[in-house]
């Protein structure tokens, strides 16, 4: 995190911006309802055309940017933004790993172009799809498909504060303990993503007796060669364990496996 907060004197300005995503991570914001009005009259919301039309220019005192870097104008409209930004902040697993559509980075992306699109001429992308942080430094990463309303509060809040966010990098199995939900592998040899998937969800998919399936990406400490024996145990060969991780956070899990 760098530079400072604003000074009393001045309202601070928001920008939220959107590249390659579903909106998900903006309309987050959006649902916090009672607690966005509270921060409308702390902060003036310059740009955010999920909620309005009407935009000012830069530059921002923070910025929340949804979405990967999938084509040239992306990147290029990603350099802009952070030239315009005091604190970057990228919110969702697409923004910080490249999210679903980075299952093209293993594949032909012209080959899915021919197979999906009728013009694929029309076309026109990139053979990969990038974190934001693969193109310009960002200040925080918020993680999550979609994020949790609870840590984005917290994240804009300690910006606008000048202090550091307190969002934890344990794993879901921590909040799966809190909430006293049993262990589903444990109990029942479901497959589960949570020992190693970055908590933030509230442990939604245990507490409903289904197995994590990594939408938070990795956490801060990953340990696949302990984890992949235990899902072979519970029924998953090779390709199912791959297809497991290759989902919400593809990118980041698989940088994972290539380290082990």
């Amino acid at each position: 995190m760098t530079g400072s907060a604003p000074s009393s004197a001045h309202v601070p300005a928001l920008g939220v911006f959107k590249l390659a995503s579903c909106d998900g991570c903006q309309l987050t914001l959006l649902d916090c309802e009672d607690e966005l009005l509270a921060l409308a009259g702390k902060v003036e919301i310059a740009h955010f055309l999920e909620a309005s039309s009407q935009v000012k220019p830069g530059p921002y005192d923070l910025t929340l940017v949804e979405g990967s870097v999938t084509t040239a104008a992306d990147a290029e409209r990603i350099r802009e933004i952070r030239a315009q930004s005091r604190f970057l902040v990228t919110i969702g697993a697409c923004a910080t790993a490249g999210g679903v559509q980075a299952l093209r980075n293993f594949a032909d992306v012209e080959e899915f172009t021919r197979t999906v699109y009728a013009r694929p001429d029309y076309i026109d992308t990139l053979a990969t799809s990038t974190p934001v942080s693969a193109h310009v430094d960002v200040d925080f990463e918020l993680r999550g498909c979609p994020i949790d309303r609870r840590q984005l509060l917290e994240v804009i809040t300690a910006f606008l504060n000048g202090r550091k966010p307190d969002v934890p990098n344990h794993s879901v199995c921590f909040e799966c303990k809190r909430r006293g939900t049993v262990c589903v592998t444990v109990a029942h040899g479901t497959p589960c993503l949570g020992p190693v998937t970055h908590a933030g969800c509230g442990a939604i998919c245990p507490a409903y007796g289904r197995g994590c399936y990594g939408c938070f990406g990795p956490s801060g400490s990953v340990n696949l060669p302990a984890l992949i024996p235990l899902l072979h145990r519970d029924g998953m060969d090779d390709r199912d364990t791959r297809r497991f991780l290759h989902t919400f956070n593809a990118a980041a899990f698989a940088s994972i496996e290539e380290e082990t």
